[in-house]
């Protein structure tokens, strides 16, 4: 009998009713070799076909990178507005990094939509499902923000469903936390790449994923700070455009909320800060010039290891002037 690995899946085998009792249609030997047989061409046809997720719809999508089975799940799912709907990519070629919010896509544009976005590599920011994030104290960075409704809006008070969800903190509830938290990391950054300030162009938005612009080349993306030791001359070059991005944000009245070396990436040419869902603003938040320092003083970490000399108060004060 041949195993379990042989090519010979005794396809063309045909059972003789006549030998034996047992091979009597719909008798023992008949059951094992069907089970044998759909067994051994379900595993042939699961290792041919290429990684795909189906959704709710049953629709297929057919990517370059692999996900695991539990990450395809909630991946395909997040990111199908930007397949089917709206048609702004069609691949996924890698993941640039997983973290404890959300993780992050290479994905290819779609060819219509690729001069609209500007190439063809993007990055999606697909949040993990809420049960899995694993973000502390998020009561602070949400004090005196408006709670933000699908389309980007502020939630009115007078909305009693809506207030009574989240005061109550029932399933709905928090469904709008959570799309509110996305939303005004998308909006942020809306008004910060209009203004200048070297942050990924934001190009939309779903309901739980942000595509946005591909800092990187081909096969890659850019390294953060916190990956690379810059020479002297090359990490003051940087510090100088960095301070450039953080004049526009504190000009806007506004603290990252979680600025570091980890979230800064530089490809050679010019850094870009990344991940902003924390933003917090001056005049809102009672916590922004304790946030704001300690943002300073991580930063101002990383350049004096590479010789830059930055003093977290000094550089708060040069970045109000």
């Amino acid at each position: 009998m041949p195993d379990d690995n042989s090519d010979d899946d005794d396809l063309s085998f045909v059972y003789d009713p006549e030998l034996d009792d047992d091979y009597a249609p719909g008798g023992p030997f008949e059951r094992f070799h069907d089970t044998r047989v759909q067994a051994k061409v379900a595993k042939r046809k699961a290792q041919a076909m290429p990684v795909l997720a189906e959704d709710d719809e049953n629709v297929l999508f057919e990517t370059i990178y692999k996900p695991s089975r539990h990450e395809a799940t909630w991946l395909y799912s997040s990111l199908k507005p930007f397949f089917d709907d709206q048609k702004l990519i069609d691949d996924i070629f890698f993941q640039v990094k997983g973290g404890k919010e959300a993780s992050v896509y290479c994905c290819h544009v779609h060819p219509d939509a690729q001069e609209a976005l500007g190439g063809e590599r993007v990055a999606a920011k697909v949040y993990r499902p809420r049960q899995f994030r694993n973000l502390r104290n998020d009561a602070m960075y949400r004090q005196g923000r408006a709670v933000l409704t699908d389309d980007g809006r502020a939630a009115k008070a007078t909305d009693t469903r809506l207030m009574r969800a989240l005061g109550k903190k029932t399933e709905f509830g928090a469904q709008v936390q959570h799309s509110s938290w996305l939303l005004y990391e998308y909006t942020t950054l809306q008004k910060l790449f209009a203004a200048g300030c070297a942050v990924p162009e934001p190009y939309a938005v779903a309901e739980n994923a942000i595509l946005m612009g591909f800092v990187g080349d081909e096969t890659r993306a850019a390294a953060t700070l916190i990956e690379i030791v810059l020479p002297k001359a090359e990490a003051t070059k940087v510090f100088g455009q960095l301070k450039e991005s953080l004049r526009v944000l504190v000009g806007m009245g506004m603290v990252h909320g979680d600025l570091s070396a980890y979230n800064v990436l530089y490809d050679g040419e010019r850094p870009t800060i990344i991940d902003l869902p924390q933003v917090v603003r001056f005049d809102q938040n009672e916590n922004a010039e304790a946030i704001f320092l300690r943002d300073l003083t991580r930063l101002c970490d990383y350049f004096q290891r590479c010789g830059v000399s930055c003093d977290p108060e000094s550089l708060a004060r040069e970045l109000r002037s």
